[in-house]
């Protein structure tokens, strides 16, 4: 058994790293990320209470030589480091976009949401690393940009003017740019990536180039696609799958969310080998890439008033028996752990889209930071929901653990006899949480991210001064 990072240790591993030009920069971000871990995530100006602490905070993130891609860059390395230690990680892709203030115009920020509204922000492909057991390691890969407006012209004409346009020169290539990132960092540390993406996966380049890339890949199709078939005859997918027999059923458990019921699912599983007939609209000509394609779908379980679950997915894992299966219907339900992610990083405890910075590099720099926040108070919610037996002493340092229990034994109910044992992750994450606020069975479930970020926040002040205490100690 090893003993967890310390705040501090753990920000040098993520960002440590980091080449800005000048050890002192590094140094400084490597301090923020240790204030910013202990307080949970935030604005700028509620993490650093100190005045002088925050505006080398501000000075650092508007320093026009500290660029964003250094600290994303050496959170991605960190991440796959770890990674490489286990036996295969998923690394969920998706995107997103950050909305943020800006009534000037002026910060560089570009229009996210419908064109015409007005909303402001940035878009964010985002790749994050998930263990075997469903509990984040961190944000593997990143992207940034600002998506312009396009005024004048029709939805058909934009759409024929994309479509008539190379890779190179639309979204697409962010897309690609991540799973570029990916590739690289895995090899370069020995990590056995499996790359899954929701539906927009589903497009002629993005299947090409994950063929080629030597990773794992499932991406959930979105088209019924035409099947190669070296002649002019036409087949197509769904047809094809509607014919073969269901070979295996499995449960599945799925998270509530917003309008969906939390629930174990009973999904049948249907199976097939098919080679892809893609087609590249830019050169009109069309090549193969072949898949296993494996469908889950829902039968029996649905609540009322929803629809089944029914992912139909195409793989290059290798699928010789049920087990296989049900690996690649697990490594896709990983999925969902960046959705949680980005509630957390944007909105939820990390609230990044509250942030007041003058600048899309300030802001991409800042949310880079609470990536790596969020990332770790996400992994400690799903332990505690999947994995509450393991102990915390892998995951808190040994100040953290005295924090907690002096604060909980303080705070405990006449019932409660709280010891010097260290309590295992799932008690360890309830008592965090109860210093966040959290009341149990009246708050609705589980505890969630913003309560251990809360209580997080008041455990890590006793952390610090334990530890200040030893070092004056030695």
């Amino acid at each position: 058994m090893h003993s967890a990072e310390s705040p501090r240790q753990w920000a040098k591993e993520m960002f440590g790293g980091a080449a800005l030009g000048d050890c002192r920069r590094t140094r400084r971000v490597v301090e923020m990320a240790t204030t910013a871990v202990r307080a949970g995530g935030g604005r700028v100006s509620s993490v650093f209470k100190v005045a002088r602490e925050q505006q080398a905070a501000y000075d650092l993130l508007e320093h026009a030589h500290v660029e964003p891609e250094a600290l994303i860059d050496a959170v991605g390395h960190a991440v796959a480091r770890k990674a490489g230690a286990k036996p295969h990680v998923i690394v969920a892709v998706d995107g997103s976009s950050v909305s943020l203030v800006d009534h000037e115009g002026k910060k560089g920020f570009g229009i996210v949401g419908t064109a015409g509204k007005g909303a402001a922000g940035l878009k964010v492909i985002t790749g994050l690393a998930v263990d075997a057991q469903g509990a984040p390691l961190g944000v593997m890969a990143q992207r940034w940009w600002a998506r312009k407006p396009v005024v004048g012209r029709s939805r058909a004409q934009k759409s024929k003017e994309n479509a008539a346009r190379p890779v190179k020169e639309k979204e697409t290539q962010r897309w690609l740019d991540v799973i570029d990132d990916v590739r690289r960092r895995s090899q370069q540390h020995g990590c056995r990536a499996w790359v899954q993406i929701d539906r927009e996966g589903d497009a002629w380049p993005m299947l090409t180039a994950l063929s080629q890339t030597g990773l794992l890949f499932t991406v959930r199709s979105s088209w019924n696609r035409r099947l190669w078939t070296g002649s002019g005859e036409r087949f197509y997918l769904a047809d094809e799958l509607a014919r073969c027999p269901v070979t295996a059923v499995f449960d599945l458990c799925v998270p509530a969310r917003p309008h969906r019921k939390g629930r174990t699912a009973r999904m049948q599983v249907r199976a097939m080998t098919a080679e892809l007939r893609l087609k590249n609209r830019v050169t009109k000509t069309a090549s193969k890439v072949s898949v296993t394609v494996v469908e889950a779908r829902e039968s029996g379980t649905t609540p009322r008033g929803e629809s089944p679950l029914h992912w139909r997915l195409l793989t290059n894992y290798q699928v010789e028996t049920d087990r296989d299966l049900h690996e690649v219907i697990r490594g896709y339900a990983q999925r969902w752990r960046i959705e949680e992610f980005h509630r957390t990083w944007k909105s939820g405890a990390c609230d990044i889209e509250s942030t007041q910075l003058r600048s899309a590099p300030a802001v991409i720099k800042w949310a880079t930071i609470l990536g790596a926040v969020a990332s770790r108070i996400e992994r400690l919610k799903q332990l505690a929901r999947t994995q509450p037996e393991l102990t915390t002493a892998q995951e808190l340092s040994s100040f953290e653990i005295r924090a907690l229990i002096l604060l909980k034994r303080r705070e405990a109910k006449r019932t409660e006899k709280i010891g010097d044992e260290v309590p295992d992750v799932g008690t360890a994450v309830r008592w965090i949480a109860e210093l966040g606020g959290y009341t149990g069975k009246s708050s609705g479930g589980p505890p969630g991210a913003t309560t251990i970020a809360r209580g997080f926040d008041r455990v890590a002040v006793g952390a610090a001064i334990l530890e200040a205490q030893a070092m004056g100690d030695e």
